[in-house]
């Protein structure tokens, strides 16, 4: 059974797609079969794989709509073991559509339970509480959550682990947090090291031992098309993806 992993914050600009692609990446590398699940209409971890969004036949849209299967829409990316379900921002259509159907909550859950097998899928979530973020909490088995190493970091946290809670209660007694990973942290400022034993001091058990430093290549990475480790896997920002997901395995096992 696959481990379902959401990448979740509602804040925008914290590093979630950069850390949902080169997680994913990085699990494929290690040889599990991996699906990068594009849930943000926003569609930047399709573009951000290299995948042309004009010459898709089918998206996350559709699946939403049980209009298509999963393993209808679903990509084999150039690189070994990783495969993505894109998305285009016409899934902010779908999810208003769905708002007023059936089983709003569960359709990403269903489709990925009827879906072809994989190791690990990572679901890219909004940057909002949304009816897809809940859709991809209700799905996952644990939520990594990056915060951004800036001063209203912790802000709106509080509201996201609030909603975790009640999906625990009701949709999804099993889901919890693998951690928090500390994202565009500049280890020369005293802001970052503020910031970092803040989120120490709230999540003890939970926070990453490695956090993604603030890093040009990283940030050049998404307009090649490639994740970091295949732009330069030298880089401090791979180094740190790549230690982030050695710490994902051992926690899930």
């Amino acid at each position: 059974m696959a481990t379902i992993i959401s990448v979740t914050n509602q804040k925008g600009g914290v590093g979630k797609t950069t850390s949902a692609i080169n997680v994913a990446y990085y699990l494929a590398k290690s040889g599990k079969k991996t699906l990068l699940l594009d849930f943000d209409p926003q569609g930047n971890a399709t573009s951000g794989l290299g995948i042309d969004k004009q010459s898709l036949t089918g998206t996350m849209n559709d699946v939403v709509l049980e209009q298509k299967m999963l393993h209808e829409v679903i990509l084999q990316t150039e690189f070994e073991n990783l495969y993505v379900a894109p998305s285009t921002p016409e899934l902010a259509n779908g999810e208003v559509k769905i708002a007023g159907l059936d089983r709003k909550f569960t359709r990403l859950r269903n489709a990925i339970q009827n879906g072809p097998v994989f190791d690990y899928v990572i679901i890219d979530s909004p940057p909002s509480l949304s009816l897809l973020t809940v859709n991809g909490l209700v799905a996952a088995r644990y939520v990594l959550l990056p915060v951004q190493a800036e001063f209203y970091a912790l802000e709106g946290l509080g509201q996201l682990l609030e909603t975790m809670k009640l999906i625990r209660q009701g949709l999804n007694p099993t889901v919890d947090l693998i951690g928090v990973l500390p994202t565009m942290v500049d280890s020369r400022t005293s802001l970052s090291q503020q910031v970092l034993a803040e989120i120490a001091k709230h999540f003890p058990a939970k926070i990453f031992k490695a956090a993604i430093p603030r890093n040009v290549r990283l940030a050049e990475a998404p307009s090649h098309g490639v994740p970091i480790g295949v732009y330069d896997r030298f880089s401090k920002g791979a180094r740190a993806y790549k230690a982030v997901t050695k710490e994902i395995i051992e926690r899930v096992q």
